[in-house]
């Protein structure tokens, strides 16, 4: 009677214990939630998921949110900057066009007549090597003939050609880009289809960039009739000169060796803000670009800066006040204003072409829905926006120069690739959770559970939460210690049992 007493007693505490084991056992171990594995940085141009919400909310991510610019905003008449709080005070610049902008991200952080069309002088020469540097090797040689320093204007900029001489192709650029000269772009024209075949691939060029200002009649920047560009435009050429380790190369070089047959002399880099000669403080950190002047442009300039892990290209055009030098030294003071203003201005507008914009966004969309399946989406996204080409050499120093005709990187025929998502993880994008909406706004069932939380949390998810580790067997051992209980309770009673006998 007393071992059956104990034995129900043992197997109804046995029964409660399992019971009850099970519910704190699965709250000792909580499936992550979503919210937990899959941080998204404020950066990010992803929507991110609430912390706490459930699964079930989480339907097709959100387009990149690009920042609030109005695209006519730049189009406007006079300075055009949207400061927060925090932000420096604009220099006064004399110039009647300039621009300031992020090379990483092409956003303009203020500007000045922006689209207005003036002549560039020799700052057009930036894009002459965008459109004729990848065709030929620098160590290439050519000998030049007297029919390709012919239709030179006078007053040019030289660095002295001769007709006869070989030089290699690598003189040549640093004729163009230190010394200015205006017969080593005739002879690389020559070179690359003549001066006016040039002239149209020059045009084609600015426009597949989105530098829509320019109108090219003369490769080398002399002033002709209808010639013109603006600051805009100057500072897309200088971006996207950034982005070709050959052209930081030329830009930034101060001082180089020209041949002249048997000897060479030397030539040094005009743009004063680079060499700082002639009274003018070299700038730190600067790559570039080009400078110019003719009586009709006046001076010009675009140049490249870096400071820290941030570099800033600044264009300016013609500049009313304070002499030959004021280029520089307006130049200085926005570049001086970019980097302090870092983080607390609104950008005004961006250089990247229409095309380039909707390239980044689509690739981003592409990469949030790659990455709400594995938790990566900040970082295929950030993966994206480097692909798409917006991190200037001079920043990475890792990007190659382009192949010997090679199409040029920001050309109309370059396509963005959209990234297939993961074969694995595929069933669980298209088996939405049972009772949760479905990206087309039906539900369906599916015995795995919740999907888009699986799709959340990575293939590598459990269906169910199950208990692992140490709380994995709590429940055996808490049923071991019961019985246990359950026996020492059925030996004590028994003992109780036999003493009353004994008294009654």
């Amino acid at each position: 009677m007393i071992v059956t007493s104990a034995v129900r007693h043992a197997a109804a505490g046995s029964a409660a214990l399992l019971f009850v084991l099970p519910v704190p056992a699965a709250v000792a171990s909580p499936a992550p939630t979503v919210s937990s594995v899959t941080p998204v940085s404020s950066a990010s141009s992803f929507s991110s998921f609430s912390a706490g919400s459930p699964a079930s909310a989480v339907g097709e991510p959100t387009p990149p949110v690009r920042r609030s610019v109005d695209p006519a905003r730049l189009d406007r008449r006079g300075v055009q900057v949207q400061p927060l709080s925090g932000a420096p005070r604009l220099p006064s610049a004399s110039a009647l066009s300039w621009v300031v902008a992020d090379a990483s991200t092409g956003e303009v952080l203020a500007a000045r007549d922006a689209h207005r069309k003036l002549p560039p002088a020799s700052t057009l020469k930036a894009l002459f090597a965008l459109t004729a540097l990848p065709h030929h090797d620098s160590s290439a040689q050519h000998t030049v003939a007297d029919s390709e320093l012919t239709g030179i204007g006078a007053g040019s900029s030289l660095v002295g050609i001769k007709e006869g001489y070989t030089y290699k192709v690598s003189d040549l650029w640093n004729g163009v880009f230190l010394s200015s000269g205006n017969d080593a772009v005739h002879v690389l024209a020559a070179m690359n289809g003549g001066w006016d075949s040039m002239a149209r691939k020059m045009q084609e060029k600015a426009r597949s960039l989105g530098a829509n200002d320019t109108h090219v009649v003369s490769p080398d920047g002399y002033d002709a009739p209808g010639q013109v560009s603006s600051a805009y435009d100057l500072a897309v050429f200088g971006r996207a000169g950034l982005q070709d380790p050959a052209f930081v190369r030329y830009c930034s070089t101060r001082y180089a060796d020209f041949p002249a047959g048997s000897w060479s002399y030397g030539i040094a880099n005009t743009n004063r803000l680079l060499t700082g000669e002639n009274g003018v403080d070299r700038y730190p950190g600067l790559i570039g670009i080009k400078n110019g002047y003719t009586s009709n442009a006046g001076n010009t300039l675009v140049s490249a800066a870096k400071r820290g892990d941030r570099t800033l290209v600044v264009s300016v055009m013609n500049p009313q006040e304070g002499g030959g030098y004021a280029v520089y030294e307006e130049a200085r003071s926005l570049l001086d204003w970019g980097f302090e203003a870092a983080g607390h201005v609104r950008p005004v507008g961006s250089l990247l072409p229409e095309h380039t914009k909707a390239e980044v966004d689509a690739r981003a969309v592409a990469a949030a829905r790659d990455g709400q399946d594995d938790g990566t989406a900040p970082e295929k996204a950030a993966r994206a926006g480097a692909e798409a080409g917006t991190a200037p050499a001079g920043d990475t120093g890792t990007k190659e120069a382009p192949a010997k005709d090679a199409p040029a990187e920001n050309g109309p025929t370059r396509e963005a690739p959209v990234r297939e998502a993961p074969a694995e993880d595929a069933p669980a994008r298209e088996a939405p959770a049972k009772g949760s909406p479905a990206r087309d706004g039906s539900t369906g069932d599916t015995p795995g559970g919740n999907a888009p939380a699986q799709a959340a949390l990575g293939k590598d998810a459990s269906p169910a939460a199950a208990p692992s580790g140490a709380s994995a067997g709590l429940p055996l051992g808490l049923i071991g210690a019961a019985c246990a209980a359950a026996f020492a309770l059925w030996g004590w009673r028994r003992r109780a049992g036999a003493a009353g006998s004994s008294q009654e």
